[in-house]
């Protein structure tokens, strides 16, 4: 059997994993197993799952390294474990055949593509730090925008009333403005403290 793994570090509406899905099913994986989790949290659903139900002669796919992980500590347990349960591994074109064991040069070779990607993750850290602390020097407020009476949605001005006298309550308040009830107990307060 051939399996898939795709993932995403953040939810479908910001991410689309649906490329990594088609390329995976053109690839040949006959099942795919996705998710939408940071590649260096150790422990992920899917990926866990997969792993205790793919069998000795399978083939593990991905469309690259990051997308299985991002840690080279985790990379190489894969490998490991490839090894161990005579899986093949096949990331993007890279085809790693541990049925029969691994040749030193081919495990190199994997555990080269790992470094990168756990190097690659360090400084896009790096240069997100440094924007931040570039921004922060400039005097940049960084977060969300402050709420504030002028910000507040004009919806939430015409409705209060109504909510006020109890012809609403929090929740149809909410409902009413397009936001989540704890985004109206903040609309409150900061209308109430004006």
């Amino acid at each position: 059997m051939t399996y898939g793994y795709a993932r995403c570090s953040t939810t479908e509406t910001k991410q689309d994993i649906e490329r990594q899905k088609r390329e995976l099913k053109a690839m040949g994986a006959e099942e795919i197993y996705f998710e939408y989790e940071s590649a260096t949290k150790i422990h992920r659903a899917e990926l866990e799952k997969l792993l205790k139900h793919i069998q000795p002669g399978d083939t593990l796919m991905t469309t690259e390294i990051s997308r299985i992980t991002r840690s080279t500590k985790q990379l190489c347990e894969i490998v490991e474990f490839a090894i161990q349960n005579n899986i093949k591994l096949v990331i993007g074109g890279f085809i790693a055949d541990c049925t029969g064991g691994i040749d030193p040069m081919t495990e190199g070779m994997i555990k080269m593509m790992g470094v990168f990607a756990e190097m690659e993750r360090n400084m896009i850290a790096e240069r997100v730090k440094s924007g931040l602390a570039n921004a922060r020097a400039k005097g940049v407020r960084i977060g969300r925008p402050q709420v504030t009476v002028k910000s507040l949605p004009r919806r939430f001005s015409e409705y209060y009333e109504m909510y006020k006298s109890g012809q609403i309550n929090k929740t149809e308040l909410a409902k009413i403005c397009g936001v989540s009830k704890p985004t109206i107990y903040k609309y409150i307060a900061v209308y109430t403290d004006r």
